[in-house]
């Protein structure tokens, strides 16, 4: 097909990454080039805690990443001096590993290399330490209970090539290890020190060459649960050539453990220090030319669940000493971090410093780590989010909560946009509804607005499969569908709506009318999870007070959900209860779980879908938006409706099937009601029809489909069939997402966004003629570069309406998929 836009290129920027998490202990990784990597799904997505945004998400894993690490780490940078490159590495579930090369100052980052295939399962830790500038030694972990020593090489300068080679393999037998952690020992010689520690419930420590061959010399068997998390501190010298080295270890058993390696000649070494000597005074053994005697040198208890992460407060330099500060930063499962330091006069080790919360929320944390100055600690939570917080203090202590990136922990299957455009509405199967927004008021040093996570509306007991957002006039209000059968209609409550005038920058003042309509300030979350309860305001205006019908209601509640007005975007802690909006309606009536929603330009009609295998169960249901009575049940498929979508004039209502058929119904308003007319049923692809999508003037739209391929189709203008107008040449794998919008007034000109099931985006430039015979032509304007894409399933594309105030020369597309993220790009028209 000729080019449909030649005259015409396009550019796409990612402005906007949101994801959660991976809920795995060892996932987060903080380096010493100041930012974040983490596993989020299939990818390693990289953040800065500055901007409180995630930069990028690095592709090329196949499976869940379980474990990311900075080369070099924030205790080796200063053996490596102050370089250019940085590398992470990463570890997914089947076994795989990949060195990735960063350039923290450019922003730049590559694919570097991947391990060879040695792992037969998933790989739950890794480890290194710096041998010198180019060369580091990492040891991996997996559940088929084996650990692995590599070296790796780096290039001396920024075009070369890493190197990787498998020095040793240690089979540890049935109880995998699932820490480790490594350090070198000091000497011309040297060697090197590998800590492991797992199922079994003891502590190995290994000793090894520099050419990575290690050998068992100690066990530590004090703890009575699984060992979860393993570090050495730095070398603590003592003069006169002795030293020592910390170890600090945590359990499930609900303690943490600091171990001392103090050392002495090897000649020193009797020949009962391993018999009586060895069981009071701790086990010893030898290292190079060095003795080390292990001893237990505190045991610290203040957690109440599992102790999930340990880590020694990175080393700070003293003039030209390197001094490694006696600060250990533990995370728990009872959702709280917390830094323990030695007491000055007894060196007793205390607990002073503890953040985070012990309530009714609490899903703990599983690990925490230091930033490289020790200015602030971060933790990553049962939840998929981040908490971060930072000393302020001056002269003493003060740590004051963060921003951080927030995002949804699992599959994102549905978004939309606001009435306006001014937030970006998305549900997942983590069973919460989420409001992303630009926050025009706060604003990084170059002036670029950042995105945040401003509300959750829902947090339901269901997985969350669809939504829509009301449209026409009137407060925001949106429709949710989920597992449990039942359509549920929220809201807006006022705190929200001045919320969204504080994230714009909007004077208060236009929220007059809203102000003397709205009368409910938040919601408040039932015990069960599933029904969200108004608050009120009282007579006071603005002091809020939950009036609930009678005593039950009050005792279902939770009664710390404090509908909050924020100035700037909030942190997670209040998300999560103090953003809910209150539910209006349920609406009853499908049979199975709900699968799709839409709803009409006027926002008069709302039209639903479920999983069905029968024709009686694959009904589409229309609601009248108000009333909200069931006012149509429109018959046509036989299997699941997996989209809907009203023609722009609201004609015309669109279905498409995983029976392969696409459906067209006349709608139309009666006195009486609605009336709707099935004209239109289409065997139209070869395998099941994920996606479809109107154009934005006309009666044409497009359908996506496992088969690869996207056709064009036009209803006639007596609306009594449809013709097929183009197929688009097929793509590289299944269609799963389609969004259209148009480039001028006169619609002759659009662009057709196209998402698949690897994760991929493309758009496509469509040009039609205004003939008597329907005719188009189509050319691929831009296929998306993998590093801005999504690396799974694409299960929505959405276009921003540009009002008729805004240049229609840059175009905002958001995408969600099932990589857990949400994306949303800048496609500007040149």
């Amino acid at each position: 097909m000729a080019p449909a836009n030649g005259d015409r290129d396009l550019t796409v920027e990612r402005v906007f990454v949101g994801a959660g998490c991976n809920r795995i202990v060892n996932n987060v990784s903080w380096g010493p080039s100041g930012l974040v990597a983490f596993g989020a799904q299939n990818a390693v997505a990289i953040f800065c805690p500055q901007s409180a945004q995630i930069l990028t998400t690095l592709p090329g894993h196949k499976a869940v990443v379980n474990c990311t690490q900075w080369v070099p780490t924030n205790k080796d940078i200063h053996k490596v001096g102050h370089r250019k490159m940085h590398y992470i590495l990463s570890g997914s579930a089947d076994g795989v590993i990949i060195a990735w090369e960063i350039h923290p100052s450019k922003r730049l980052w590559r694919h570097a290399l991947q391990f060879p295939g040695i792992h037969k399962k998933g790989v739950t830790c890794l480890t290194n330490v710096m041998i010198c500038d180019t060369v580091a030694i990492c040891a991996s972990t997996s559940s088929d209970g084996i650990v692995h020593i590599w070296e790796l090489t780096f290039p001396s300068s920024d075009s070369g090539n890493c190197q990787v080679s498998c020095l040793d393999s240690l089979s540890i037998g049935s109880k995998p290890m699932v820490a480790l952690s490594l350090t070198k020992v000091p000497g011309e010689n040297g060697g090197l020190l590998l800590a492991m520690g797992g199922l079994d419930q003891k502590v190995h420590i290994y000793f090894g060459d520099l050419k990575g061959k290690f050998s068992h010399v100690c066990e530590l068997k004090d703890h009575s649960d699984w060992i979860r998390s393993l570090d050495f501190s730095q070398l603590v010298m003592l003069g006169e050539g002795k030293h020592n080295f910390f170890l600090v270890s945590s359990s499930q058993d609900k303690t943490i453990r600091i171990w001392k390696l103090a050392s002495s000649p090897a000649s020193e070494l009797k020949k009962d220090d391993t018999g009586l000597t060895a069981y009071i005074e701790g086990p010893v053994f030898v290292a190079g030319s060095t003795r080390y005697q292990v001893s237990l040198e505190s045991l610290l208890i203040g957690h109440e669940d599992w102790v999930y992460s340990v880590e020694w407060q990175p080393p700070i330099f003293n003039g030209s000493n390197l001094d490694q500060p006696m600060s250990i930063l533990s995370a728990s499962m009872d959702k709280t971090m917390m830094i323990w330091r030695p007491e000055k006069n007894t060196g007793i080790w205390m607990n002073v410093v503890t953040v985070g919360e012990l309530s009714h929320s609490a899903l703990g944390f599983y690990g925490g780590h230091w930033a490289p100055d020790g200015k602030s600690i971060l933790a990553h939570g049962y939840g998929g989010s981040f908490h971060l917080w930072r000393d302020v203090g001056f002269g003493s202590e003060n740590w004051q909560p963060q921003r951080v990136p927030l995002g949804h922990f699992a599959s994102v299957f549905d978004l939309t946009w606001s009435q306006s455009g001014d937030y970006l509405l998305t549900v997942s199967h983590d069973q919460t509804t989420r409001i992303f927004a630009p926050w025009k008021n706060f604003k990084a040093p170059d002036n670029k607005v950042m995105w945040h996570e401003i509300a959750r509306p829902q947090v339901h007991g269901h997985d969350i499969n669809c939504v829509c957002l009301i449209q026409g006039s009137g407060n925001h209000r949106f429709v949710s569908g989920a597992d449990e059968k039942v359509a549920r209609v929220f809201e807006a409550p006022l705190s929200f709506l001045k919320t969204l005038n504080s994230a714009w920058a909007r004077e208060q003042g236009n929220l007059d009318i809203l102000d003397k309509e709205v009368q409910i300030l938040g919601a408040n979350m039932s015990a069960l999870g599933l029904s969200q309860k108004p608050i009120y305001l009282n007579s006071a205006r603005g002091s809020p007070t939950a009036r609930t019908t009678d005593a039950v209601d009050s005792l279902e509640t939770i009664p710390d959900a404090v509908p909050t007005v924020f100035t700037e975007p909030p942190v997670e802690e209040q998300l999560a209860w103090h953003t809910l909006w209150p539910e209006s309606h349920k609406l009853y009536g499908h049979g199975n779980e709900l699968f799709s929603l839409c709803c009409n330009h006027a926002g008069t009609l709302v039209a639903s879908s479920c999983k069905a295998q029968s024709a009686n169960v694959a009904e589409i249901w229309l609601w009248e938006v108000g009333s909200w009575k069931a006012v149509g049940r429109l018959q046509s498929h036989n299997l699941t409706v997996t989209q809907l979508e009203f023609s722009h004039d609201d004609a015309l209502l669109l279905s498409v099937s995983r029976d392969r058929q696409l459906s067209v119904f006349v709608i139309s308003k009666t006195p009486d009601g609605v009336d709707h007319k099935l004209i239109v049923k289409h065997e139209a692809h070869k395998r099941i029809i994920w996606a479809c999508s109107w154009n934005p003037f006309k009666h044409e739209f497009a359908t996506g489909s496992r088969d690869k391929t996207v056709k064009v189709w036009s209803v006639n203008k007596d609306s009594s069939s449809v013709n097929l107008l183009s197929t688009l040449p097929q793509f590289r794998d299944s269609v799963t997402a389609l969004s259209w919008v148009s480039c001028d007034p006169s619609g002759c000109v659009s662009l057709l966004a196209v998402g698949m099931d690897n994760g991929l985006v493309e758009i496509w430039s469509v040009a039609s003629r205004n003939l008597e015979v329907p005719a188009l032509s189509a050319a691929c304007a831009i296929r998306f570069d993998p590093f801005l894409c999504h690396v799974s399933t694409v299960y929505r594309l959405r276009w921003r309406e540009v009002n008729g105030s805004e240049s229609a020369e840059v175009l905002q597309l958001a995408s969600c998929g099932a990589d857990h993220s949400v994306r949303v790009f800048d496609v500007r028209v040149k």
